[in-house]
């Protein structure tokens, strides 16, 4: 049977929040696995999916009725709510515009009771290359994660291919294609890449993002 695509909670580098979108509807072509947050609001406190995390705000999944400009608190990390508002409302999807801007990258790296879960997906927007065999493609790099990458091809490369995938800044990473779909892959790294290492050069990413701005 065909692996399908997982969607994960992302986070962005960007400094701007989530833009609107509307709720889609081919849930059965993707596996999600969003992670669950926790909300105050007012006096309550409500569970939801996080969807995507950017330095600027949020996109949830929320289970209970929200409106523009709503305050409330979402907690990235137990004990560490951030404040902000509503900025958006699109059928389940929620846009949340934090109060102060947060560092991505230090929540991400920053050191937690208990064992720390791999970094999760982080978005990206950088040119790759992969190398099928005797072939080289010129590729988008989409997202990473310290366990794979998806990558945006107009090339087609066979489920459970062994490829290696290049990225400026990082040494050639090999591994193995689980899925294809509509212009987009999903390679797993053979090897995880070192936190520290995947840190280092998401910061330099955000750095050259910041200078572009």
């Amino acid at each position: 049977m065909d692996e399908l695509p997982v969607e994960t909670t992302i986070f962005s580098l960007s400094n701007a929040p989530p833009a609107a979108v509307s709720e889609r509807r081919d849930g059965d072509r993707h596996l999600t696995l969003y992670r669950v947050g926790s909300m105050t609001i007012d006096t309550r406190r409500e569970l939801c999916l996080i969807k995507n995390i950017s330095a600027g705000g949020m996109m949830i999944r929320a289970y209970c009725s929200m409106h523009d400009d709503m305050e409330l608190a979402v907690e990235l990390k137990s004990g560490f709510p951030i404040k902000g508002k509503v900025s958006w409302v699109r059928d389940l999807n929620v846009g949340v515009s934090f109060n102060e801007p947060i560092d991505v990258i230090e929540i991400l790296s920053a050191p937690m009771d208990g064992p720390r879960p791999r970094i999760p997906r982080i978005e990206v927007a950088c040119f790759a290359t992969g190398r099928e065999g005797a072939t080289t493609y010129r590729m988008h790099a989409r997202d990473i994660s310290q366990g794979g990458i998806k990558l945006e091809t107009s090339a087609i490369l066979p489920r459970n291919s062994d490829v290696v995938v290049t990225l400026p800044g990082l040494s050639p990473i090999h591994g193995v294609v689980r899925w294809f779909d509509d212009g987009f892959c999903g390679i797993t790294f053979n090897r995880l890449v070192p936190l520290p290492q995947l840190v280092n050069w998401l910061q330099e990413q955000r750095g050259q993002i910041s200078s572009a701005s």
